[in-house]
């Protein structure tokens, strides 16, 4: 009778990840942490566990009085590296790059470039730009700078340098022996109506230990519960929608993402956008397949479905953790709180308690007795009421902590979700907070970042595009080519997916991070946003708000018809040779309201014109629910019974397409002209 290797090493008090390297020693493979290994095995592994321990234990002690040594001697050098925030090195393609933040000072790039500030004052001058010594200064003036000075540079975001400069105070303050294990952050995601937020209710309920008699869970975004002694930190958002915009502003919130799938409803699209917004982001899945106490429950279906997406369960001989559970029935419930132990177990989840407060903002709000107000994972250090903090561009002094209970508290600790009031104004979620010496610093900082953002914003930020690739792959910068697939059936995307997986990897590597049927909409924008990607989309549209976001955060989106000619514009792109694009300007939309037969002219659309003007020589798309049904001219344009050239919005008219008369109440009719826009 075998055991299981998880299983083994509670009964040894040993973490699993020492019981694998110990059975990779004796020659015993193992492929993962719920491998079952037999008898012998175990009787070996007893055997020689004490000695190995007892050395371990010597090796240990050891090891801490060299790490002693090696910080006296490594503190001068620790000292240095805290004054040299202002930049950093990259080595790319063998050449070295200087790593600026956008924004940067006069005085900033005077240190940087270790050239005086009026030499650079007066360069700027030259370019036409007037500038102070505390002015900050925008990303091309910074490059032409750095061309004039023959030093190359990569400018990055003031979100990664708020991000980098809060990593390398970690790194610089931190010392191996004072990380200990924190509680795991864990985002529950899934598809609507398979019992995300019921399956939530029912691990609250399991909590009792925490939870008062007759008390009410006060919901602030995230509540921690207690299980076998060991706390667990869930985030309470609105899927993943949430979880992607707080990962595009940098912040790493999620240790595990749980999504749940319904044992009678299966795979369905949000599941999938699910499944690849945690794959993306690089979080360890856990799959809760509920509602297992419905008569049409069929688990293993769900397993199979889920293999498709490299979801396979352990005892299929995969990796992916499956629980099945039932949210209504309270049924497995502790089997899933024990899998997301193993996991942070195995993850190494650990946090210096000591030391400056680091965390993320997970929502924030104005009230009106307590003003603003915002809802704080800590990820390290200890946050005590009057400390001083900043996040983004607002600072605060912390005058209240408020658990998730709805209790008032004194402090709070790694991995526990808080309320703090005591703001400037209202931070933002995904907002990095850290704890500074006193208000004085806070609000230097969060100035300091105000007047840099208002320098930025007259340079909008484009993500990446096909014009810009062959420019990108020359620099060496881009190696990941990440796309977003959706189209008008199964088949084509499935199509078009195995034709981009077979072009050329050598420069750049081409990645489907997500994959779909229907319209594009404003998720899997947020997606292309968060994960620097660019969205094609085969026979199908984006709807309104999709538009509006891909407008707002410069989101590429290519719209085609035919498969060859995603594969031409790439594979153009990465050698330089991108031809002439033709760019659609949209004149107008109309929608279909009543279907009219006429014996001789055939079918007459009643139609509403919505936006802008349209034109009898314009093109016209018929799109039905997302979807491109077909595309071509106009046939007659009428008001009454007059021939008209045009119409404006808000008249209603009569339209006769070109060869289709299968037209249906509902239909969008976009009306667009095509003109040459030359590649850059």
């Amino acid at each position: 009778m075998g055991i299981r290797i998880y299983e083994l090493a509670k009964e040894l008090n040993i973490p699993s990840t020492e019981l694998m390297k110990k059975l990779k020693e004796n020659g015993i493979s193992v492929k993962n942490h719920f491998a079952t290994i037999d008898d012998v095995a175990i009787k070996l592994l007893k055997e020689k566990f004490g000695e190995n321990i007892s050395k371990k234990t010597k090796d240990k002690t050891m090891c801490k009085t060299e790490k002693t040594e090696e910080l006296k001697q490594s503190e001068p050098k620790r000292m240095v590296k805290e004054k040299a925030k202002l930049v950093s090195e990259e080595k790319e393609d063998d050449e070295l790059k200087l790593k600026i933040a956008e924004g940067s000072t006069v005085k900033e790039l005077s240190e940087i470039f270790k050239k005086s500030p009026s030499e650079i004052i007066k360069i700027l001058m030259n370019l036409g730009e007037m500038a102070t010594i505390n002015q900050p200064v925008g990303n091309e003036a910074i490059e032409l700078l750095a061309d004039e000075f023959g030093i190359k540079v990569k400018i990055i975001s003031l979100e990664e340098e708020i991000k980098e400069e809060i990593e390398e105070e970690e790194e610089i303050e931190e010392d191996a022996k004072d990380l200990k294990p924190r509680p795991p952050v864990v985002t529950v995601m899934g598809h609507v109506d398979h019992g995300k937020t019921l399956l939530l209710d029912a691990i609250r309920e399991t909590d009792v230990v925490s939870t008062e008699a007759g008390g009410i869970t006060q919901h602030i975004g995230a509540y921690q519960i207690e299980h076998k002694g060991k706390k667990i930190t869930f985030i309470d958002t609105p899927g993943h929608e949430a979880f992607t915009a707080m990962r595009a502003r940098g912040a790493k919130i999620t240790d595990i993402a749980v999504i749940v799938v319904a044992a009678d409803d299966g795979v369905m699209p949000q599941t999938i956008e699910a499944i690849n917004h945690a794959n993306a982001a690089g979080v360890p899945i856990l799959i809760a397949i509920n509602k297992i106490d419905k008569p049409q429950a069929n688990p293993d279906k769900v397993k199979q479905q889920l293999t498709e997406y490299n979801l396979v369960p352990e005892e299929w001989g995969g990796e992916t953790v499956f629980v099945n559970v039932s949210a209504k029935e309270k049924t497995n419930i502790d089997e899933l709180l024990d899998m997301i132990l193993l996991i942070a177990e195995m993850e190494e989840i650990k946090a210096n308690p000591k030391g400056m407060a680091r965390g993320t903002v997970v929502e924030a709000f104005l009230d009106k007795g307590r003003g603003p107000v915002a809802t704080i994972l800590l990820n390290r250090g200890t946050l005590k009421v009057g400390d001083s903090v900043v996040a983004g561009y607002t600072y605060g002094k912390v005058r209240a902590l408020i658990d998730d209970k709805g209790k008032r508290i004194s402090i709070a600790t790694s991995g526990q979700p808080v309320e703090i009031i005591g703001w400037s104004k209202t931070p933002q979620a995904g907002d990095l907070l850290k704890q500074t010496p006193d208000e004085k610093k806070a609000r230097q900082i969060s100035e300091e970042r105000l007047l840099k953002k208002r320098i930025l914003e007259k340079e909008p930020h484009r993500h990446i595009a096909l014009e810009d690739l062959f420019d990108q792959i020359k620099k060496g910068e881009l190696i990941d080519l990440n796309i977003i697939v959706k189209g008008d059936t199964q088949g084509s995307v499935e199509a078009l997916c195995s034709s981009l997986e077979k072009i050329n990897q050598e420069e750049v590597r081409v990645r489907v991070i997500h994959k779909g049927v229907g319209a594009i909409s404003g998720t899997d924008i947020a997606l292309a946003a968060a994960s620097n990607a660019v969205v094609v989309g085969f026979n199908v549209r984006p709807d309104d708000k999709a538009k509006a976001l891909a407008e707002k955060e410069n989101v590429d989106m290519r719209m085609y018809r035919v498969i060859y000619q995603v594969i031409e514009d790439i594979e153009a792109a990465r050698k330089g040779l991108l031809k002439p694009t033709f760019e659609e300007v949209e004149k107008g939309r109309v929608e279909v309201r009543e279907i009219f037969k006429a014996s001789k002219i055939g079918t007459i659309a009643g139609c509403f014109v919505t936006q802008g003007e349209i034109n009898r020589k314009d093109q016209v798309r018929v799109v039905r629910d997302g979807i491109v049904v077909h595309e071509g001219l106009i046939s007659s344009l009428h008001r009454f019974k007059e021939d008209v050239a045009s119409i404006k919005s808000g008249y209603e008219c009569g339209i006769c397409l070109e060869g289709f008369k299968d037209l249906k109440v509902g239909d969008i009719l976009e009306f667009f002209q095509v003109i040459e826009k030359p590649a850059s």
